[in-house]
């Protein structure tokens, strides 16, 4: 079932990462996006997408024949369980550990951990501890 909702008001509107192994990338994303409680949006032939985040194969049009080289990525998480469930589902899904879940240095309550997937990209869960949102985001259905 594909996903029929987008979210806008953010930083980001989307971000495409081209991949060598689309199968092993896929494998990597679904068990990561499994733990953190999002749906794969949708899977087209050389793609698929996640919410803003698309991957895509070196074959399709729309990577031009390049990959996208090492990027870090970072995924909010609801809470700490959710972050050590991302950093132990990637690993399970062949991701390499590039640190442990824990608190991290950046500001009060930043409980990370971070994964190299299949193409060397740096993969991060994010909980940014106990806060008070104005509201958890704009969603448009289709």
């Amino acid at each position: 079932m594909e996903t029929q909702e987008l979210y806008r008001g953010r930083l980001i509107d989307h971000i495409q990462l081209v991949v060598r192994d689309l199968s092993a990338s896929r494998r990597f994303y679904e068990a990561i996006f499994d733990a953190l409680k999002i749906p794969i949006g949708g899977v087209g032939e050389d793609f698929f997408w996640v919410d803003e985040f698309v991957v895509s194969s070196i074959d399709s049009e729309a990577a031009a024949g390049k990959l996208t080289g090492r990027h870090h990525v970072a995924f909010q998480a609801a809470d700490n369980a959710m972050v050590e469930a991302f950093h132990q589902a990637g690993l399970d899904a062949g991701g390499k550990d590039n640190g442990t879940p824990g608190l991290r240095p950046y500001h009060p309550g930043y409980y990370a951990a971070f994964l190299i997937d299949p193409d060397g990209n740096n993969i991060e869960a994010v909980y940014h501890g106990e806060a008070k949102r104005s509201a958890p985001s704009i969603k448009i259905t289709f």
